[in-house]
């Protein structure tokens, strides 16, 4: 099992970049695949797309990002890749629905980003576990709840 204990880059880095793509066009690249929910994680073990086993147990002060490159050799260059986020649409129909689903949303400690006036939460598991924590707001018709989707390099959908 290959132990990282480090991120040597990011794939947009100038001078990474030139040597992610040499190794992309020569069969040297190889990426793993990271759960969004898992990427704040500074311990796990995974597997890579070409099946090689990996222990990664990085300082506190680093952070797993899609494009992080996790080695870099010659003829081998190993790069993360963030799995697709399912996300939760909640569009409040009104000042204080709005106000309500913050403080809900804030109390539940639930991973969120805003689009506009809508509230996107992160998904990790079955929607319904999200739903049902504001049922009365969607029931209501205070909030309109739907499915959205994106992965880490492309804007939610």
């Amino acid at each position: 099992m290959l132990l990282i204990e480090k991120i040597v880059g990011h794939t947009s880095d100038a001078d990474l970049h030139a040597r992610v793509h040499h190794a992309m066009h020569h069969g040297g690249l190889d990426t793993v695949t990271i759960a969004p929910e898992d990427l704040g994680r500074h311990r796990l073990k995974a597997t890579t797309a070409r099946g090689r086993d990996i222990a990664i147990s990085l300082p506190r002060d680093q952070r797993l990002t899609d494009g992080a490159v996790l080695l870099l050799l010659d003829d081998y260059v190993l790069v993360v890749r963030a799995g697709p986020q399912r996300w939760l649409r909640l569009a409040p129909t009104t000042a204080a629905a709005a106000t309500e689903l913050g403080y809900q949303a804030g109390n539940l400690h639930w991973r969120v980003k805003f689009d506009g006036c809508d509230l996107l939460v992160a998904i990790s598991g079955a929607i319904e576990a999200y739903t049902s924590r504001v049922k009365g707001l969607i029931e209501t018709g205070r909030v309109v709840a739907t499915e959205a989707h994106s992965t880490a390099t492309e804007e939610i959908e």
